[in-house]
């Protein structure tokens, strides 16, 4: 294994010898295991191992970039020195520069996070028993004609940042996952759709049966779809989409999108922009989840904050160079890779979860669309206009009549957003929480 804390401080010492003024260095060692069946039969078995190594350097309010994927002695002196020439030559950026000192996370404890799996590394051989249970567990629902695909991976990271402002830092995540796509009918009237589950911690994933099962039904469900009636109707976002609706609100309160003024939500400071009552909260302190982390990619400390209260907007999601260009401080939302510069993302989401299930959601709506899944976006991001295709169910008098595709939702995200109805189905092992939403006010392009 390698020594990452050493080569990120080796990395740093030939910047400064090369010229830098300052820099930062991240190292990312990735292990990975990967099988996919089919048919009973294993169809691919893959292994990987690498490192990935960045470095940035800073003259004056230049800085430049550069990575490999090499950690050999000559390979750092060239990237120092490549960063270096490139810095000279790189425009001007008052914004830019490592975290002051006394900002940076200190005493952090990783092992409270848990995002490291003590179980062995599974043999590929267990990874594909686990993937030929999930493909016989869907070829078991009545209906499905075949298994497009039944996988299951293991993947392990570990990380480390130092930086010459006095940051070193790192810590190691894991990951197991199980998929499956499930195929019924044939022709036109072919259907698919998909399950999948992936934790930190292999002791937590559902099993193969389930998420076998849960695929195979979703595609038999969709049999015999056809498009619901164009109109203006209520629409239930269904718990395995709503995130996707959260998700065009994350990304108008994003730093990189206010600092640029291209966001719908530009004059939304302080203001509603959810119903009242309702709260999302981002917090990377959270156990097993995949985005949680005891510091941000710039070394500076985490917790949990409020994104909206009550309703209310509450902040922007900042990383130091955008809070410089607003004025305003770091939220500690800084993430990055190997080769790039760190920009604002948020950890886990959590959203307000109601006290009423799908099925009362539902029949609040009486008439109009539960949506299961999107397909592309047509999204305005300084006005909001939503235009998304949308296949699902269509539900009169409160019950699911009958499947429906090749249809359109459209509306304006700002109304729409402030009019959601949450349900009580979020799951709370996933990194962005949302239940199933209720929204108000879209127009739908069917048949």
């Amino acid at each position: 294994m390698t020594d990452l804390p050493r080569l990120t401080e080796q990395l740093l010492h030939v910047a400064r010898r090369a010229g830098a003024g300052a820099a930062d260095a991240v190292a990312a060692e990735t292990k990975a295991i990967d099988i996919e069946v089919q048919g009973g039969r294993l169809e691919k078995a893959e292994r990987a191992e690498e490192i990935e190594i960045g470095l940035r350097v800073f003259l004056g309010n230049r800085q430049a970039i550069v990575s490999a994927s090499d950690a050999a002695p000559a390979t750092l002196e060239r990237m120092a020195e490549r960063a270096v020439a490139m810095a000279r030559e790189a425009p001007e950026d008052p914004f830019i520069g490592l975290a002051d000192p006394d900002r940076l996370a200190r005493d952090w404890d990783v092992e409270a996070l848990d995002l490291m799996d003590p179980a062995p590394v599974p043999l590929p051989a267990e990874l594909q028993e686990i993937a030929l249970r999930a493909e016989a567990a869907a070829l078991d629902v009545r209906g499905v004609t075949q298994v497009s695909e039944a996988g299951a991976n293991y993947e392990e990271t570990r990380f480390h940042m130092a930086a010459t402002n006095g940051f070193s830092g790192g810590y190691g995540r894991t990951q197991t996952s199980i998929g499956c796509v499930a195929i019924a009918g044939a022709g036109t009237g072919m259907e698919r759709d998909y399950y999948g589950d992936g934790r930190v911690h292999r002791s937590d994933l559902d099993a193969p049966e389930k998420v076998g099962r849960i695929a195979g039904e979703r595609t038999v469900a969709n049999l015999g779809a056809t498009k619901p009636p164009t109109g203006a109707w209520p629409v239930v976002y269904d718990e395995r989409v709503a995130g996707t609706l959260i998700g065009h609100l994350l990304g108008a309160v994003n730093g990189r999108a206010v600092a640029r003024g291209a966001t719908f939500l530009h004059d939304a400071l302080g203001e509603a922009v959810l119903p009242a009552g309702l709260t999302l909260t981002d917090d990377p302190t959270l156990r097993r989840l995949m985005r949680s982390q005891p510091f941000d990619d710039e070394g500076l400390p985490v917790a949990p904050w409020d994104i909206v209260a009550n309703g209310v907007l509450q902040g922007w999601i900042l990383d130091l160079r955008t809070a410089r260009k607003l004025g305003m401080t770091s939220t500690g939302n800084a993430a990055r890779g190997t080769s790039s510069a760190p920009g604002p993302a948020p950890t886990n989401v959590i959203l307000t979860p109601g006290t009423r299930t799908r099925g009362d959601l539902l029949a609040e709506m009486g008439t109009g669309l539960l949506i299961t899944s999107m397909i592309g976006a047509s999204i305005s991001a300084t006005t909001g206009d939503y235009s998304r295709g949308a296949s699902g169910f269509w539900v009169e008098n409160g019950e699911i009549v009958r499947p429906v595709n090749e249809c359109t939702v459209a509306g304006n995200l700002r109304p729409m957003l402030r009019s959601i109805v949450p349900a009580n189905d979020a799951r709370t092992y996933v990194s962005r929480q949302v239940p199933s939403l209720l929204v108000e006010g879209l127009t739908i392009a069917g048949a």
